[in-house]
């Protein structure tokens, strides 16, 4: 496959001129947290309205057998991040840095209320000698921004120089706007945000943005109903920064066309069911003939309405979606934009969220944490009217982890593997899926994909229509072209693929100190 080489060096000196650099593609990767394959209208979802999406659905190429990187969301994003599976990317899990003891860290409020924190927030890094897609787009010229969680490495609010090496600010990211540690993410009114940003507030280093409204309030932690006062709606904070940002880009494309790339990684609709009552939420109380009552820990609202809540935040989501495309038409970059929809891993049961309720179809097996298709296999919807036809349907097999090499074909990088200093066999294992995006040239196809998870110890494998699942040890074999739901166990039946497979997981596996599973017998 051939794709335009841009003139960028490796010393990073830009040699495109500004003519050369808008005609690159922009891209704006959207992944939304814990929403599961059947939570679209145009995935079949009958109870929850998402016209937007559906709409872009419509104006791009739906993908039918997308998978994750991995069935939660700091190694699916670890993934997608670093082209690697969860066999050899370095984060595998969520290992959390804020759960040590520190929870030090006092916000005090002008009407004298003190809501304590962690001093410490976020997740384990990624691994520095790794590069990442921002920092591949960073050095080809790229303006980049991302809005929404991290979970790529821990910030010190007390000591900022003792946060992680692997902060937004030095991994190639120009804007950031949203929560560091992914636990934070949980509530949607916190006491803080973290923010990068030095061409609007000559930011050094990541920082902390105070909730000034919020921290007036007692947090969800306190179980106090004084926190049903807070106003600064997380979800809605990093949507509307990251809309000031795509003016910005606007204006900047149209002054020295710098192309950009923006990963908007929205955190509804996961966790507490909690958000603005207002006339989304409205639609839908009372509209549902069971209601679940749910959260009620140290860390979510205690809520009634349940399905309630979970469907207006699917629909609230689907509205910033819209917004996006509105926004993108209103600049006149739509058609130069390659627009992404997607989700981190599947459907979660958090805050009293009842996934069950609402994919009654029961298509697919699983939830979050589980390498069973329903835990892994996501919607996926690309538009980019220069290239991908519209109102497609597609039913080819990939992974987050072929993104990045997707990615660089897009924007015209010829061989990204120059990004793999060491010449490594595991450093990348994606595979382009551009020529099935584009009809552009032969597409390339997986003998098999691979998936870890060492917190309920399970694996998988997917390799043509079988699919191996290793729970602790034990070999289950089903045959999806028949049994989607991963019901009837073939593994007896059928030894010598279960032999295979195992090959497969023995060639892919590399150990990790920090996350262990047990290998199949």
């Amino acid at each position: 496959m051939k794709t335009k080489t841009l003139l960028l060096g490796l010393g990073g000196a830009l040699a495109a001129t500004a003519a050369t650099a808008q005609q690159r593609p922009n891209i704006i990767y959207i992944m939304c947290d814990d929403m599961g394959y059947g939570d679209l209208g145009c995935y079949g979802q009958q109870y929850i309205s998402t016209p937007n999406l559906d709409r872009l659905a419509s104006q791009g190429m739906r993908f039918t057998q997308a998978y994750s990187g991995s069935p939660v969301s700091a190694p699916s994003r670890a993934c997608f991040m670093t082209g690697q599976h969860s066999g050899h990317t370095h984060v595998r899990g969520n290992r959390e840095y804020w759960n040590s003891g520190n929870f030090n860290y006092k916000f005090k409020g002008e009407n004298g209320n003190v809501c304590t924190d962690y001093s410490v927030v976020g997740q384990e890094p990624y691994d520095t000698d790794h590069v990442i897609i921002p920092e591949i787009f960073k050095h080809e010229g790229y303006a980049t921004g991302m809005f929404g969680k991290w979970a790529g490495g821990y910030y010190n609010l007390v000591n900022p120089a003792q946060s992680s090496a692997s902060t937004p600010d030095k991994r190639g990211i120009d804007t950031f706007y949203g929560p560091i540690c992914q636990f934070q993410a949980h509530t949607y009114y916190p006491n803080f945000l973290n923010r990068y940003d030095p061409r609007n507030y000559g930011d050094k280093h990541v920082v902390v943005d105070t909730l000034k409204q919020n921290i007036q309030h007692k947090d969800v932690a306190s179980g106090n109903s004084d926190y049903e006062k807070r106003e600064q709606y997380s979800a809605d904070l990093i949507h509307q920064y990251a809309l000031r940002w795509l003016d910005e880009r606007a204006e900047a494309l149209e002054q020295d066309g710098t192309p950009f790339l923006g990963i908007f990684t929205y955190t509804l609709p996961h966790a507490e069911l909690w958000q603005p009552r207002d006339s989304i939420l409205a639609a839908y109380n009372g509209h549902f003939c069971t209601e679940k009552s749910g959260g009620g820990s140290s860390w979510y609202k205690q809520i009634s309405n349940g399905h309630a809540q979970f469907a207006a935040m699917i629909t609230r989501l689907d509205c910033m979606v819209g917004e996006i495309m509105a926004k993108l038409d209103e600049k006149g970059l739509a058609d130069n934009t390659v627009l992404i929809f997607t989700s981190d891993n599947g459907p979660h049961e958090e805050g009293g969220a009842d996934p069950d309720f609402f994919n009654r179809d029961g298509l697919l097996q699983g939830k979050k944490r589980s390498t069973y298709e329903g835990g892994i296999r996501v919607p996926f919807i690309v538009r980019w009217p220069a290239k991908v036809e519209a109102g497609v349907t597609n039913d080819h097999m990939f992974a987050f982890y072929d993104l990045m090499s997707t990615f660089c074909d897009i924007i015209g990088v010829d061989d990204y593997k120059k990004y793999n200093p060491k010449g490594r066999d595991d450093y990348f294992d994606g595979i382009s899926i551009y020529p099935t995006l584009t009809g552009e040239g032969e597409q390339e196809v997986h003998g098999h994909l691979y998936w870890e998870f060492h917190e309920t110890d399970m694996l998988g494998v997917r390799m043509g229509n079988w699919k191996l699942v290793v729970n602790k040890g034990t070999c289950y074999l089903y045959d999806l072209a028949t049994d989607i739901h991963e019901d009837s166990n073939l593994a007896t039946r059928y030894p010598a693929i279960v032999t295979q497979m195992k090959e497969i997981i023995k060639a892919e596996h590399t150990d990790s100190p920090l996350f262990k599973v047990t290998l199949p017998k």
